[in-house]
């Protein structure tokens, strides 16, 4: 651990303070922003779910991961962490994925950052000596400029304050020909748009208590149009951005005008956390195509996934 440990203190840009052994606060830690609380009560609602539901939305979230990022299979992905020697996720939650990248890169050194306090948990459930936790802001300038070999920051970016400036700052991290592996949610009809703004700005109101039971019974609503087992065959709508195609009624209902998530091979706890994550945060920035393509114009594009919900790539600095 000794030489990761030496390797650590010397890619900070900030003050810090020692904890442990895998952990470190920067100076610049504290953030008491509606997003931040949020995400805080959200990791520790998800913590407390039971082990074989949440191992079986990981193995999901894994799954998930390699096809947003252009990997086939995890043994291309192992092979493509082989020569980086820090790698950094930005954004890491309760630290699940940090731990799988981690044991995919037993050289390298793989740092978790989160400014939630779900990083607490993450530093004391995983141990391995190349993985480090930082509590602190991905926003702020945590580390030396082109150092990092691989930025990860997987379904985090928009939730910061701004987005484009967090981006910049993440980029002048990363070493010439490093890798930048991002995702961001994609714009939707505008009946979607338009109530999810709202709901940007009318979460503030409303008490984490009040917006947990919302979230369930947006679950529940979810779960009720999709066992009604209609299907539409609906035209295109192009002023309201409605895409021509056949949808369940509740598929349909969910991109077009309402987040209603709901997936039946999760059970309702897991459900509730993702319409939690949806409506909470007054931060939440969707892009259109061009926007996020703007965004990594400084980046050579190796892979770009594009999805209903979302855009990524696997970028290579030039």
């Amino acid at each position: 651990m000794q030489k990761f440990k030496k390797m650590i203190e010397k890619i900070l840009n900030q003050q810090f303070n020692k904890i442990d052994n895998n952990f470190f606060v920067l100076s610049s830690s504290e953030d008491f922003s509606q997003t931040t609380k949020t995400f805080s009560t959200k990791w520790e609602y998800v913590d407390k779910i039971d082990e074989k539901s949440f191992s079986k939305y990981d193995d999901f979230q894994k799954s998930w991961f390699l096809k947003l990022y252009g990997f086939e299979t995890e043994s291309v992905l192992k092979n493509f962490l082989k020569k980086k020697k820090i790698i950094v996720d930005a954004g890491c939650g309760l630290g699940h994925k940090t731990y799988w990248i981690s044991k995919l890169a037993p050289e390298s050194i793989v740092i978790g950052i989160d400014i939630s306090n779900s990083i607490n948990k993450a530093r004391l459930r995983y141990k391995r000596e190349n993985l480090f936790f930082l509590k602190g802001d991905i926003a702020t300038k945590f580390l030396k400029p082109n150092i990092v070999d691989l930025m990860i920051c997987d379904q985090v970016l928009m939730h910061t304050k701004k987005p484009d400036f967090t981006f910049e700052n993440l980029s002048n991290t990363i070493k010439d020909k490093g890798h930048f592996l991002c995702y961001v949610y994609r714009k939707k009809a505008i009946p979607r748009e338009l109530l999810d703004d709202y709901f940007r700005i009318e979460s503030s109101k409303i008490s984490n208590e009040k917006m947990w039971e919302f979230s369930k019974q947006m679950t529940q609503f979810g779960k009720y149009l999709e066992g009604l087992n209609v299907e539409l065959d609906i035209p295109e709508i192009e002023l309201l951005n409605i895409k021509k195609g056949k949808y369940s009624l509740q598929r349909f209902f969910y991109w077009n005008f309402l987040k209603c998530f709901y997936n039946e091979n999760f059970k309702d706890d897991i459900n509730d956390s993702i319409n939690f994550d949806w409506y909470s945060p007054q931060q939440a920035k969707r892009y259109s195509k061009e926007e996020f393509l703007e965004l990594c114009k400084n980046f050579k594009i190796l892979s770009f996934n594009e999805e209903d919900a979302c855009y990524s790539s696997k970028m290579q600095k030039t």
